[in-house]
């Protein structure tokens, strides 16, 4: 996920910031949600552990061998300090501001499993190739590499990372929630659907939609950027030189990681090198990819 150069026709002309109907499988339209599990393919186990995960039940840290966050939380004061220091007219300054925060945050992040995940958690996560910025290092050279030796991050460490910075996604919630019933022996899979959450017209449609591929924008000269936290979509016109095309990202604040922008020369490396990953997380915090 992040911010990529496509080499596109120079009279190529889709919508910015819509998903390129390449992209998008036609024949999804002929299924219909599995009303057995709502669209979901959870079975009702998984469901509720899915809803403990992100806190829509009544949860405690105990529950999974956790302690709960305490607003003199290193990582917590620092999250409250920035959220104050960045809205000020919402939250007040000063220590009281701050200490109100921290406290508020202690509530929400002690209502959910996924602040509170255990060392099982944690390996499952990592058996599938998850939370690669403890297990790897990136480089725009080489992408991400294994450390060497391998570091194996703990619960608390994990914790601590999902409540800093850009944290758990629903396929990390997915990986969890399934290793959790197979720990107790339980299928995580809606028999109804057999986990697909949706039901079909017929065989033939959905034959259809897995042997749909995907078509590619019409390859130029041109030079646009592109977001792929979607399935993917434009966010600049075409232009015909890396140069013009990083002025432009400049002139027009364009984001290279939720509301942060770049400088001229960070969005030319991107320009030429072709992509950067939406963030980083590392001993300088969390960061925009595009300011590696």
């Amino acid at each position: 996920m992040g911010r990529e150069i496509k080499r596109v026709s120079l009279d190529f002309n889709w919508p910015l910031k819509k998903t390129w109907g390449g992209y998008l499988n036609p024949n999804y339209r002929q299924s219909t949600d599995c009303p057995a599990c709502a669209g979901s393919g959870y079975s009702t186990e998984a469901k509720r552990l899915s809803d403990l995960w992100y806190g829509y039940l009544p949860f405690q840290p105990e529950d999974r061998g956790s302690v709960p966050f305490e607003p003199d939380n290193p990582s917590v004061r620092r999250l409250a300090e920035r959220n104050v220091k960045r809205s000020p007219r919402f939250y007040g300054d000063g220590e009281h501001a701050i200490a109100t925060e921290a406290r508020r945050l202690c509530v929400h992040f002690n209502k959910a499993w996924l602040y509170h995940i255990n060392q099982d958690d944690v390996d499952a996560l990592i058996s599938e190739g998850r939370l690669m910025d403890f297990t790897h290092t990136w480089s725009k050279e080489d992408g991400w590499e294994p450390k060497d030796p391998p570091n194996i991050p703990t619960p608390k460490e994990v914790n601590e990372w999902n409540i800093g910075g850009m944290g758990h996604d629903s396929i990390n919630q997915w990986i969890v929630t399934k290793a959790e019933c197979k720990r107790v022996g339980i299928d995580p899979t809606c028999a109804g659907c057999n986990g697909e959450g949706t039901i079909w017209a017929s065989p033939e449609s959905k034959q259809l939609c897995e042997e749909w591929t995907e078509v590619e924008p019409p390859v130029g000269e041109g030079y646009q950027m592109w977001e792929t936290t979607s399935e993917g979509s434009p966010i600049s016109p075409v232009f015909e030189t890396p140069e013009e095309l990083a002025r432009w990202l400049v002139d027009n604040n364009a984001s290279a990681f939720g509301s942060e922008t770049a400088t001229y020369e960070e969005w030319l490396r991107v320009c030429q090198g072709g992509y950067a990953p939406s963030a980083v997380l590392d001993e300088k915090g969390l960061r925009s990819g595009v300011a590696l």
